[in-house]
């Protein structure tokens, strides 16, 4: 028997509808690219406040508060 292929995302936050559509679209892909049936995937999402990821010394909440400063977009 061949392993259960497992597919894992980490990022922020995401509504249940992103979620949803996530994990519909990450297994149709991959099901289709390795020939696997989509019911062998599993898929994961894990969450992590902005606060715990950082990008070159500073934390993704800083970084979004000045990207959105200096384009006056003011979306999360």
């Amino acid at each position: 028997g061949g392993i259960m292929p497992y597919i894992k995302v980490v990022g922020g936050s995401l509504t249940r509808e992103q979620k949803d559509l996530l994990i519909k679209h990450l297994t149709q892909v991959a099901s289709e690219i390795m020939e696997v049936p989509s019911e062998f995937f599993m898929t994961v999402i894990a969450e992590l406040p902005d606060q715990n990821i950082g990008i070159g010394g500073r934390t993704i909440g800083l970084i979004k508060q000045d990207y959105q400063r200096s384009t006056g977009d003011l979306h999360e």
